[in-house]
This record gives structure tokens, C-alpha cells and sequence, in this order.
């Protein structure tokens, strides 16, 4: 073997495996997740912390009390139906990175009738709002799809720069055509009126109620119906869904609206179950937290849902560890970061090995 062959080897090499079976991926991932504990355990300890206090007090900080409770659940709501949202789109390999921005834009048009229309019947506007909530996302999100299936754009991009024009779009109308007359100093959008706030069911706003149905929903809908099956042939191999007669272009757009719907109806919770008003705050980074929790699921509807309430369990047991205990929002988040970095580096490894190079250079 020439000297020349034998250098154009690298030491490692990263192939992809053959699927692992359940049990052994489970296993992996379970030994990410105690790996990922003892790592935050010896960040903590550098801090002079106890790691078995932090823990003990993130854990009991998010359940101590109804109160407690009520609120990891209301930040597992938004955090669930995002993440639904994109799985639709990811499921066809449709790289929706826009969730932020259609979440953004279903606020938007449900704004609207909670500002100009608060005196219609309280269901009755509830229902306008969400289907205006689904009809805002959806537009927003079929503007990325129209483009790539006619010419051939980078979805990637596009849906992440929408982002960012939805984000100055809700700055434009709380600074002028929507801002709060008796506002002083400072521009917002007026709080909604009480007609507009979403019901309450064991103390929560019924968010939770939408998204459990929601991931009912979607989890039926992906893998009972005929719809579901061409976005994952599509998502496959768009070469082979033609062969088999599926209309791609229509698949793409009917997904990439049903996936901004989504989106945008989890916008309709906010304003009207969370928030009560229209803001530049009003999705908080949650539409790209979603896109963690979707791919950290194996874009499983049913584990979206679980894995939704452990990220609204470290949310709320870090306030409390923050203070409780003095530590920092910015090490609570560190922290937060140490156990993602952990868990999805298992999906790696359940996906792909490292291959040594053989003696000689030989393969």
C-alpha cells in the first residue's frame, strides 16, 4: 500500500450504524441522562454547592405545592405544542426552524380579535382566536414552503429569518397602530379584557388541556392515517413518493400549514392564557428550546409530552434552587446546558460509531 494511500486515512472515521435495538438505545440514553447528573454534580461542586441539596431542591422546588406545580405545568404547555408543531414538519425532513416565528404570528392574528372584538361570546371568541391563532402560523409557515417547492430555497434559513420579521412585526404594532394610549412612557400593547382569558382547569389555563389533545391528535394523525404515511415517504425519499404516485409539492405545503397552525395556536395560548397581552416576549426563545425537545424524542408525540414537563420541572426547580439556595440564573442555566449536552450526545452514539483506522492503512 502506497505511503500516499496510507496517509489519506484518517485515525478515526465516523460511520453510521445499523440501527440499535430498543433495549440497547434505551440503555445508552439512560446512561446519558446518570452522566449527565454527575457532570451538574461536579459543576456544582466547583461552585461550593451540594449537589444532592440543588437536586433535591430543583425537584421538590417544582412540586412543593399546587401553586408549584400550577406553574412547571404552564411552562411545559407552550414547550409541548412547539414541539409538536415542528415534528410535523421534520417528519418529511422539512427543516422548520421558524416554530419562533409562526408561534409569533398566531399571536398576532389572535390579537387582533382580543383588542377589537373582546365583546363577542366568551366561547365564541375563544374560537375565533385559535382559528385565527392556526391561520396566522399556518400562512407564515406555507411562505418558506411555497418557495422551496417552487424554487428550490434553503428552508433552513428562511424559516429562521421569518423569525426575525415576525419578532419586528409585533414591535411595529406596539409602537404604533396598537399601542396602548394610556400607556406612559414606554410602549405596549393595552392588556386584553378579562372576556378574552382562556379558562381554568385544576388551577391551570386549559392549554394543557389542548396540548394533551394535541398529542393525541398528531400521534394519530402520523401514523393512522394516509396523510401521515406520505409525509414520511416524502421525508424518506421525495424520488420515491413520486414513483409511488404521491403529489410531493402538495404534501410539502399541506404539512408546512398544518405544522405553522400548530404553531400558531400555541400563540393563542399564550396571549390569552399566559401573558393577556401582546408582546416582543410572547414565545421567550420557547420555539427553539421545542426543536431540542422534538429531535431529543425521536419526534414521538407521546414523549414530547413527558419530555415537555421535565424541561417545565428543571424551569421551575431552578427559579426555586435560584432562590432557595443563591445560586444564579445564569449557573441554573449552565446547569440546564450540561444535562441537554449529555442527553443528546447519546442520540449521536445511537446513530453512528467511531471507527479506528486498521493497521497499515487498510480498511
Amino acid at each position: 500500500m502506497s505511503q500516499t494511500k496510507l496517509h489519506s486515512e484518517p485515525l478515526l472515521r465516523v460511520v453510521k450504524r445499523a440501527e440499535r435495538p430498543a433495549g440497547q438505545a434505551a440503555a445508552l440514553r439512560a446512561v446519558a441522562v446518570v452522566l449527565s447528573i454527575v457532570a451538574g454534580g461536579v459543576f456544582l461542586l466547583a461552585l461550593g454547592q451540594n449537589p444532592l441539596a440543588v437536586y433535591g431542591t430543583m425537584l421538590s422546588g417544582a412540586f412543593r405545592s399546587a401553586m408549584a406545580i400550577q406553574g412547571t405545568v404552564r411552562y411545559a404547555i407552550p414547550l409541548c405544542i412547539s414541539a409538536l408543531a415542528v415534528t410535523l414538519a421534520f417528519k418529511m425532513k422539512f427543516w422548520n426552524i421558524g416554530g419562533e416565528g409562526q408561534l409569533i404570528m398566531g399571536a398576532v392574528f389572535a390579537s387582533y380579535f382580543a383588542l377589537y372584538h373582546a365583546n363577542l361570546p366568551h366561547v365564541v371568541l375563544l374560537v375565533i382566536m385559535a382559528l385565527a391563532g392556526a391561520l396566522g402560523g399556518g400562512l407564515w409557515a406555507l411562505i418558506p414552503a411555497v418557495c422551496k417547492v417552487r424554487w428550490g430555497t434553503n428552508e433552513t434559513l428562511f424559516t429562521l429569518m421569518l423569525n426575525y420579521i415576525a419578532l419586528y412585526i409585533v414591535q411595529y404594532l406596539r409602537d404604533g397602530p396598537w399601542r396602548d394610549p394610556e400607556s406612559a412612557g414606554f410602549s405596549k400593547v393595552a392588556r386584553f379584557d378579562k372576556n378574552v382569558a382562556l379558562d381554568k382547569l385544576f388551577g391551570v389555563h386549559i392549554g394543557w388541556v389542548i396540548a394533551l389533545v394535541l398529542t393525541v391528535v398528531i400521534w394519530v394523525y402520523l401514523r393512522r392515517t394516509k396523510q401521515g404515511y406520505e409525509i414520511s415517504v416524502v421525508g424518506e425519499s421525495q424520488d420515491t413518493a413520486r414513483y409511488a404516485g404521491i403529489p410531493v409539492r402538495r404534501v410539502v405545503l399541506r404539512t408546512m400549514f398544518l405544522s405553522g397552525a400548530v404553531a400558531g395556536l400555541c400563540g393563542m395560548v399564550q396571549v390569552a392564557g399566559q401573558d393577556m397581552t401582546l408582546s416582543i416576549g410572547v414565545a421567550g426563545g420557547v420555539g427553539f428550546t421545542a426543536i431540542i425537545v422534538a429531535w431529543l424524542c425521536q419526534l414521538h408525540p407521546g414523549m414530547i409530552a413527558l419530555v415537555s414537563l421535565c424541561f417545565g420541572v428543571m424551569e421551575k426547580g431552578s427559579g426555586v434552587v435560584q432562590s432557595d439556595l443563591g445560586l444564579s440564573a445564569d449557573c441554573a442555566d449552565v446547569l440546564q446546558g450540561v444535562i441537554l449536552f449529555f442527553i443528546l450526545a447519546s442520540e449521536f452514539f445511537v446513530r453512528y460509531a467511531f471507527v479506528a483506522r486498521k493497521k497499515g492503512g487498510a480498511r
